[in-house]
């Protein structure tokens, strides 16, 4: 087999494994796009999580804007007020779980 034969199988050997590196590890390779497909799924679940609090938090500014009920709501809930007229009871629970001993 004459030299340049050789030298041409060797040429395109190295071609064909450039190629296969390229296409399984390089920049565009099966891995990446596996890789960057995967990316794009989780960022639209987190946008999709976003947009339900954006829609959520947009439907209590409107209720807010609205109605006093959620204003006075917010104002019990967050600031502890009360209206006039009404009485505040505070229950604290007991961090002590343990039962008492029975009497006998």
């Amino acid at each position: 087999m004459p030299w340049y034969f050789r030298l041409l199988f060797v040429v395109l050997l190295a071609t064909f494994f450039v190629l296969q590196y390229r296409l399984w590890v390089g920049q565009g390779s099966q891995a990446e796009v596996y890789r960057l497909q995967h990316q794009i799924e989780r960022q639209q679940l987190r946008l999709a999580e976003m947009r339900d609090r954006n829609e959520k938090l947009r439907a209590e500014v409107q209720s807010l804007k609205d109605g006093l009920d959620a204003v006075e709501a917010r104002a019990r809930l967050d600031l502890g007020m009360i209206k006039e007229g009404e009485t505040f009871y505070q229950v604290i629970e007991s961090h002590d779980r343990t039962p008492a001993p029975a009497s006998e």
